[in-house]
């Protein structure tokens, strides 16, 4: 059982560093949010799943209402692919990010009698109850991405660790500022657990530097165009000069507010530090401009990870009720802080030669989300 555990947590750390394109040397090592992680890890026994297959297999997936989630929905795809043997049926559905019709979808495919529900749940409260029947019903489920409340809801939750991501990142933006400054906070979607888990683990960090105000938090739904649009307002309101840092949950909003910074006639260096990674747009926007920047991607590869690991539940193997994915901390040269290193640094991580839409961390060898197309099953 434990062998197999570590087996799970090492193919977690190998899929979460796969780069979607040549990069320089990162951390390759078990993840940290998993050494890091103060609580215990429950072992799950999932021998009374155990079945022959092929399996069938449902997907309810929240949306693919953003960049990240599009390629996320195509690392479940890879997962599937390379699960061929094991998997006769992989049934999707979309919710369009509307909790109730995502209840609807699971109801459905319930009636076609999946052996497992894999599921990106919209809001972790909305879908609790849904999960839970299905897991009482005998039918495991398997939640990635996003969580639900309540653990008795899912055999295991698959995740690059969303608090450890926002510890970092603003522990990062607090000491660059010496623990001093006004600073905005863009958190993701609200009521969607990472963005959610997110804010609170940073808000705990700043928290902890009493020369920190957080002069304005603001949601953006991991819009490029809410992010400009909300952080061109409090530039407007506030005054570029004063405000010292913005701290974002993802590149995907990240990258508008650097926009506004520029399009308020901020350039270069003068544009304040910024943190937000996944998006190669943002990577793109601090190499060139040259102000301090941490990036860590919250890895869409955990797709194709919670897809090895629903075969291992579907087989009667024992799988960790929490699997950590690994992700890289990308800091740009000369802005290491006593607490964050750099496991690469930006410019050897930076894809200019590619588009800037391109979502990092994909796990998905030469990936290219205009091309993409994998075998699954009929």
């Amino acid at each position: 059982m434990i062998k197999q555990f570590f087996r799970t947590l090492l193919l977690g750390a190998v899929i979460g560093v796969a780069p979607a394109m040549a990069i320089a040397d990162g951390y390759d090592g078990l993840p940290r949010t998993f050494l890091w992680n103060p609580n215990f890890n429950r072992v799950i026994d999932t021998s009374s799943y155990a079945g022959d297959g092929p399996f069938t297999i449902g997907f309810s997936n929240a949306s693919q209402g953003d960049g990240w989630l599009g390629t996320f929905y195509h690392s479940v795809q890879y997962g599937v692919s390379e699960n061929l043997d094991r998997i006769g049926r992989f049934i999707v559905t979309d919710a369009n990010g509307d909790p109730t019709k995502q209840i609807s979808d699971i109801q459905d495919l319930l009636e076609q009698g999946i052996d497992l529900l894999l599921v990106n749940p919209a809001t972790a409260d909305a879908l609790d109850p849904i999960l839970g029947r299905t897991m009482r019903r005998g039918v495991p489920v398997v939640t990635v991405a996003r969580r639900v409340e309540s653990d008795s809801s899912f055999v295991s939750f698959v995740t690059a660790s969303d608090t450890a991501l926002a510890r970092m990142s603003a522990t990062w933006m607090a000491e660059t500022l010496n623990g001093k400054g006004r600073i905005v906070l863009l958190p993701g979607l609200a009521g969607a657990s990472p963005a959610e888990m997110r804010l609170q683990a940073a808000k705990e960090v700043f928290a902890q530097f009493p020369g920190i105000e957080i002069i304005d938090t603001q949601y953006t739904g991991w819009s490029p165009a809410n992010g400009r649009q909300i952080m061109a307002a409090i530039i407007q309101r506030e005054g570029a000069s004063n405000i010292d840092g913005v701290w974002a949950d993802s590149g995907l909003q990240g990258s508008g507010s650097v926009e506004a910074f520029i399009g308020a006639g901020v350039m270069g260096a003068d544009i304040p530090p910024h943190t937000g990674g996944d998006l190669n747009g943002m990577y793109q926007l601090a190499h060139e401009n040259g102000f301090p920047f941490a990036g860590i991607d919250y890895t869409p590869s955990i797709g194709a990870a919670a897809v090895h690991l629903s075969v291992d539940v579907l087989e009667g193997t024992p799988v960790p009720q929490r699997l950590d994915v690994n992700f890289q901390v990308v800091i740009s040269p000369g802005h290491e802080t006593r607490s964050i290193s750099a496991d690469v640094l930006l410019p050897d991580y930076v894809a200019m030669d590619r588009p800037g839409e391109l979502i990092m961390g994909s796990g998905i060898p030469n990936y290219d989300p205009a091309s993409f197309s994998v075998e699954l099953p009929n």
